[in-house]
């Protein structure tokens, strides 16, 4: 599996902040691959802890330190993706880990099957146990975008995919602080079928509050914006278009009940404006659904 060229095959790219505790497992887990025709980028988002001692404690070629000023997850992984060489890009998540044959299976399995973007079945483990997942959180795979607009059905701790994707469809959009890959999947799901290799190879570990999921507040109004992107670029057929209409307008419903519950009534009048207007053809900028 070996490449003859100077360049690895696979980039695995690691944002991490302040995890100073979890990061060493992560990359530990990239260096045991049985695969081993790799680069492995951690780009620290300007942490604060001890982050950057416990990374220079690592002695191996194939390891690359990035750092940057604190800029967010999405700029993390665009600084990584931009520095790196490899034919295709696995995304790693700092807090998440992946069994050693990870990367051997998962680069064959693209490689026999054809497909530009792929991604395993994973383990969930929420504060220290495993538990099972909910049946509407099983992966799909081919094309899936009326599912991908629902909610993120594309996990990137196990998702690897090819150059030429990140070239047509990256990068993440720096603006979003969270949902940034709810945004990248729904753009990639009318032209790429998604290849599911259904084994468990990679293990997420969720249920702290560090998690951008419980720290960033109204994650629905960033699908909001990132579903008012997509139907302003105007690259979707009539079917997808209505597809993506009935989507905002169901979670524009949920977002503005919870503005209204919370006396946020200048908010929520505000989006559903907005998003009415978007409705009736009106040519509204994605950027004011999420300016402050």
């Amino acid at each position: 599996m070996e490449d003859l060229n100077n360049d690895p095959k696979v980039s695995v790219i690691i944002p991490t902040y302040n995890r100073a505790e979890r990061i060493c497992r992560a990359v530990d887990s990239v260096l045991a691959q049985k695969f081993t025709d790799f680069e492995c980028l951690v780009v620290d988002d300007g942490s604060t802890d001890d982050t950057a001692e416990r990374l220079a404690g690592y002695d191996d070629p194939r390891l690359k330190i990035l750092r940057q000023e604190n800029r967010g997850v999405s700029a993390a992984r665009n600084y990584g993706i931009a520095a790196s060489s490899g034919d295709l890009i696995a995304l790693l998540d700092s807090d998440d880990e992946w069994v050693p044959e990870k990367l051997l299976k998962q680069v064959t399995f693209m490689a026999e099957a054809g497909f530009e973007i792929s991604q395993t079945d994973e383990i969930w483990i929420r504060k220290g146990k495993r538990v099972n997942q909910c049946k509407k959180h099983e992966k799909p795979e081919g094309m899936f975008f009326d599912r991908s607009l629902e909610m993120c059905m594309v996990s990137p701790s196990c998702v690897i995919f090819s150059r030429k994707f990140w070239e047509e469809l990256g990068p993440f959009d720096e603006d979003m602080p969270a949902c940034e890959d709810y945004d990248l999947w729904i753009r990639a799901g009318t032209k790429y079928p998604v290849g599911l290799l259904r084994e468990r190879l990679t293990i997420k570990h969720g249920g702290r509050p560090d998690q951008l999921s419980n720290s960033v507040g109204c994650l629905d109004l960033y699908r909001i914006y990132a579903i008012v992107k997509l139907l302003q670029a105007g690259t979707l057929t009539a079917d997808e278009r209505n597809m993506a209409l009935d989507e905002l307008q169901r979670k524009t419903g949920f977002y503005i009940g919870g503005c209204r519950k919370r006396g946020r009534d200048e908010q929520a009048v505000r989006i559903e404006r907005l998003v009415q207007g978007i409705i009736a053809g009106e040519d509204v900028l994605p950027s004011e659904i999420i300016e402050n």
